[in-house]
């Protein structure tokens, strides 16, 4: 089963880095550059599971996540943080946004695809 993943970074080098963690696994790759790229690539594609960075401009990673579970579409789509922060208080106010887990950037390849095919069932 191919798993349809969105990922959302503002850094072109985590998204290739994405990318190339993901492109040899049964995974299909939708990228943008900030939430508001995210958000007008998800009127195009409903994603299995969503990966966004937080610290991103125009539209940051804890609105991203509240715009997403304000979309009834999307509602449900399991969302990973990939991000250089580690605080609980950032991990507790997105989880409390509605995101699913947490990965600390830099990432394990093995690590990722392990958690992408855990959220999307």
């Amino acid at each position: 089963m191919t798993i349809s993943v969105l990922a959302v970074d503002d850094s072109r080098t985590m998204r290739d880095m994405i990318t190339l963690a993901l492109k040899n696994e049964d995974f299909h790759l939708h990228l943008a550059e900030d939430g508001v790229h995210g958000l007008e690539v998800l009127e195009e594609t409903a994603p299995d599971v969503i990966i966004t960075d937080i610290n991103m401009p125009r539209l940051d990673g804890f609105g991203f996540i509240d715009a997403i579970r304000d979309r009834a579409a999307s509602r449900h789509t399991p969302i990973l943080v990939l991000t250089t922060e580690s605080a609980d208080e950032l991990k507790t106010r997105a989880r409390n946004a509605g995101a699913t887990g947490w990965i600390v950037k830099p990432f394990a390849q093995d690590k990722l695809i392990r958690a992408l095919r855990m959220v999307a069932g």
